[in-house]
């Protein structure tokens, strides 16, 4: 159990201790609530920081649910099962829906700004939590093209299956919690509430100049 995002994040940055000072090392935060534990990782390893676009693809009739996710440079990643439950035409239209969406997310939490260079680095993605995986899996998709060192996947909690898939996926795995009987992030938190842009954007004020 966490208190909330910030003592996720604490707890987090202690098991990446190894990453400390690295040079070649970026935390990249997952919008909107991996960006408070991202700042709080950065700051406590003295390591660049900044911000990863990957939005989920909601189902049509069920939004909270979702059949893939796309990643800010286009790479995406489709449910297996997806056509089965959403058509190519619904499938093309979300698509072009969240690229809006994420040109909206890199103006407002990104200032415009490219992503910095990830090649040859060490990419550690957070967020607050892991359920299906799909964005988490559409952001390690854009980091291999980005040809990158190597990919630390760390989140305070993640499903059984998360976890299987994201050993598979990552160079490195750093999960806290994963209950047997999971049914959502949120259960991990004594304090949960939807991360605000204002919010986000606060949290990022408090980066440790240099990182």
């Amino acid at each position: 159990m966490f208190k909330d995002r910030i003592d996720a994040g604490q707890q987090l940055a202690e098991a990446l201790d190894e990453y400390k000072e690295q040079s070649d090392t970026i935390v990249l935060a997952i919008p909107r609530g991996g960006i408070i534990l991202g700042v709080e990782i950065a700051n406590a390893l003295n390591i660049e920081f900044s911000i990863l676009i990957s939005r989920k693809l909601p189902l049509p009739l069920n939004p909270e649910s979702g059949f893939g996710a796309l990643a800010e440079d286009g790479s995406l990643y489709l449910h297996p099962q997806a056509r089965l439950w959403v058509s190519e035409e619904q499938i093309d239209e979300t698509i072009e829906s969240q690229k809006k969406v994420i040109k909206e997310r890199i103006e407002t939490l990104r200032e415009n700004k490219s992503l910095p260079s990830l090649e040859e680095k060490t990419v550690i993605l957070v967020d607050d939590g892991i359920a299906m995986g799909s964005t988490m899996e559409a952001a390690t998709r854009m980091c291999r093209l980005k040809r990158v060192k190597k990919i630390v996947v760390a989140v305070p909690v993640a499903s059984p299956r998360a976890m299987h898939r994201f050993y598979e996926l990552s160079d490195d795995l750093i999960v806290l919690e994963s209950p047997p009987d999971f049914r959502a992030v949120a259960e991990v938190y004594q304090n949960w509430w939807d991360v605000s842009d204002h919010e986000a954007l606060q949290a990022m004020k408090k980066i440790k100049p240099g990182n």
